[in-house]
C-alpha cells in the first residue's frame, strides 16, 4: 500500500471512526444516480471505499469496512423508504450490506500491502466481477429487487446505453467497476500504474469499438401514444374522483389521432367485471378518441381470490380478453415477506396489509392495426428479464404502468423513470413509462428521450410521437452473458486460491524444514 494512502488511513484508526467512513465511502455512489444525477461521479465514487478496505490491517476488517460501506450504499439508495418503513429500512439495510463483505476481503487481497503487478492487474477483473455478482444477488424479487444498479446511473449517456444493448445494464456496471479499480490501483499501488492505465484504456477502447460495430435498431413507422397523469387526487371517494379526471383528461385527446392511450398503476380501483358501469365509461372513452385504452386495475377480482393488479385493455367494445397480472410485488409496499414472522412490520411502517397476488405469466397485449405492447406494472421495469422476454416474444412497445404518490417528493419518482431508458437501449425497443402520479417518460428504442417529460406536478395528457424499430439487439440475443463471464472469473480465482493454498507447505512441515537446513549448515564438513 502507498505511503500516501497510509497516512491517510491514520486517523481511522479507531475502529469507529473507520466505521463511519466506510458507511459515508459505501454512500457515494448514491449522487450518482437521480435526482442529482451525477453520472460521472459512478467512475471514481467506489475510489474511497476501495481505499479504505484496501488500507484494512486484517482481512476480517476488509470485510467489516466492505459490509458497511454496503449498508452505506443501501440507506443511501433506498432513503425514500425510511418515511414508510422507518426502523425496518436499516434492517433491510444491513441484511443485504453484509453481500459486499467478501468483496470488500477481496479488495483488500489484491490491493492491500504491496501487490504485485499481476495481482492489481488480477483485480482488474476480479473485482468487478465480484460487485457483478454482488448485484445479481441482491436483484433477487425477494431482497428487493435491481433498484439501484450501479450501471444504470448511466441511463443518460448515449456511449453506456449502447453498452447495454451488447451486454444489459451488467456489461455498464462491470465497466464501472472496473475503471474504479483501474484509479484505486493508481492511487494505492505505485507497481500497478501500468497495468491500471492498461485497464482503462481497455474500458475505452471496448466502448468505442461498441460504439462503432453493434447491431443498432432499424427505424420504422411510428406510433402515437397518449400518456395521461392525473396526479395525486385526496379526500374521500379518492378513486371515483381519480377516474373522473382521467377521464376528462383522456377526452382532450379527441382529434388527436392516437393509437393507444396509457393510463398509470392503479388507474382503476374496481374489478370491472363487478362494475359494468365504468367498463363501459372506459369503452365509450375509447370511441371518442378513437384509440383503446390501456388502463391499471387494482383490485378484487370476482372470477379468482384476492387482489390483483392488472393491465386491462379497453377497446370500443369495452375490456378485451387480453389482461397482465402482475408477477412480481413489491416486498412489503404489495407483500410482506415471511408474513407470520415480519407482520410487525405493517404496526411500525405503511407496509401492505394484505398481500396482492401474483400472475402466472407474461402477456402481449394486440392494439389495433397489429401493434403488440409488452405490459410491465410499476417495479418490473427494473428487471432486465422481463423486458428481454416481452421483446423475444414479439413486443414492439414496452409500457410500464406506474404510480409514485407515496414518494412524491423524494428522489424515487425520478430514478424510475430513468429505468425506462436502460430498457429501451437494451432491448431496442420503444419504452413508455406511464405514472398514475410521478414522472412520466417516453424512450426511443436507443434510449433516446422522446418529448418531454412530465415532472411530479403534471395534470395532463399528453401525446408522443413515438418511432418503432425492427431487429435485435445483441442483449436481446445473448442474455446476461456478463453474469456467467463474472461467475467464470470467480471460479477461476477459487480454483487459483486452492492450488495455491495445496502447494504452500503445511506450517510444522515449513518450520520442520527450516530446523533441518539451519542444523545441515551448522555442521562441521558441511
Amino acid at each position: 500500500m502507498d505511503l500516501a494512502v497510509r497516512r491517510w488511513a491514520a486517523p481511522l484508526g479507531s475502529p469507529w471512526w473507520r466505521g463511519c467512513a466506510a458507511l459515508v465511502g459505501g454512500a457515494l455512489p448514491a449522487l450518482a444516480f437521480p435526482a442529482p444525477s451525477w453520472w460521472w461521479f459512478a467512475y471514481v465514487a467506489l475510489v474511497p471505499w476501495m481505499l479504505l478496505a484496501a488500507s484494512a490491517p486484517t482481512g476480517r476488517r476488509a470485510a467489516l469496512d466492505g459490509w458497511l460501506g454496503g449498508v452505506g450504499f443501501m440507506l443511501a439508495a433506498h432513503h425514500w423508504l425510511l418515511p414508510n418503513l422507518h426502523v425496518f429500512t436499516v434492517l433491510i439495510a444491513a441484511l443485504l450490506g453484509l453481500l459486499w463483505a467478501p468483496w470488500g476481503w477481496l479488495v483488500r487481497h489484491l490491493l492491500g500491502g504491496r501487490p504485485a503487478r499481476g495481482r492489481a492487474a488480477a483485480a482488474l477483473v476480479v473485482l468487478p466481477s465480484a460487485w457483478l455478482i454482488v448485484e445479481l444477488v441482491r436483484s433477487w424479487e425477494g431482497l428487493g429487487g435491481p433498484w439501484g444498479l450501479l450501471g444504470s446511473s448511466q441511463w443518460q449517456v448515449e456511449p453506456a446505453l449502447r453498452l447495454a444493448s451488447v451486454g444489459g445494464v451488467w456489461l455498464v456496471s462491470l465497466l464501472i467497476v472496473a475503471v474504479n479499480t483501474a484509479v484505486t490501483a493508481l492511487i494505492a499501488v505505485p507497481g500497478a500504474r501500468t497495468p491500471a492505465v492498461a485497464g482503462i484504456c481497455a474500458a475505452a477502447l471496448a466502448t468505442a469499438a461498441v460504439w462503432l460495430w453493434s447491431p443498432r435498431p432499424r427505424p420504422a413507422d411510428p406510433v402515437r401514444i397518449a400518456l395521461v397523469q392525473p396526479g395525486i387526487v385526496n379526500g374521500a371517494g379518492d378513486g371515483d374522483k381519480r377516474f373522473a379526471r382521467e377521464e376528462a383528461l383522456t377526452r382532450t385527446l379527441s382529434g388527436q389521432d392516437t393509437d393507444l392511450v396509457v393510463w398509470g398503476e392503479s388507474s382503476v380501483g374496481h374489478d370491472l367485471a363487478d362494475r359494468p358501469d365504468l367498463a363501459e365509461r372506459l369503452a365509450a372513452l375509447s370511441r371518442e378518441v378513437g384509440a383503446p385504452i390501456l388502463v391499471n386495475v387494482d383490485a378484487r377480482r370476482s372470477d379468482r381470490p384476492g387482489i390483483f393488479k392488472s393491465s386491462v385493455l379497453v377497446g370500443p367494445e369495452g375490456p378485451t380478453v387480453q389482461r397482465y397480472d402482475k408477477m412480481r410485488l413489491v416486498p412489503f409496499g404489495e407483500y410482506v415477506p415471511a408474513r407470520s414472522l415480519l407482520g410487525w412490520a405493517t404496526s411500525v411502517g405503511k407496509a401492505a396489509d394484505e398481500d396482492r397476488r401474483r400472475g402466472q405469466a407474461q402477456v402481449l397485449l394486440d392494439v389495433a392495426d397489429g401493434l403488440r405492447v409488452g405490459p410491465l406494472v410499476c417495479f418490473e421495469s427494473a428487471f432486465p428479464d422481463m423486458s428481454r422476454q416481452l421483446t423475444r416474444d414479439g413486443a414492439q412497445v414496452l409500457v410500464a404502468q406506474s404510480a409514485t404518490s407515496t414518494f412524491q417528493g423524494s428522489w424515487a419518482p425520478e430514478q424510475h423513470a430513468s429505468l425506462a431508458a436502460l430498457r429501451a437501449a437494451e432491448n431496442g425497443r420503444p419504452m413508455v413509462h406511464a405514472t398514475l402520479t410521478g414522472v412520466s417518460a417516453v424512450y426511443g428504442p436507443s434510449g433516446e428521450r422522446i418529448g418531454d417529460r412530465l415532472g411530479t406536478d403534471a395534470r395532463v395528457a399528453a401525446v408522443y410521437e413515438v418511432p418503432l424499430a425492427s431487429g435485435s439487439t445483441l442483449y436481446v440475443r445473448l442474455g446476461d452473458w456478463p453474469v456467467y463471464g463474472a461467475l467464470a472469473v470467480l471460479a477461476v480465482l477459487c480454483a487459483a486460491e486452492g492450488v495455491r493454498a495445496l502447494r504452500r507447505p503445511a506450517p510444522e512441515l515449513a518450520g520442520r524444514s527450516a530446523r533441518t537446513a539451519h542444523g545441515s549448515a551448522g555442521r562441521p564438513g558441511h
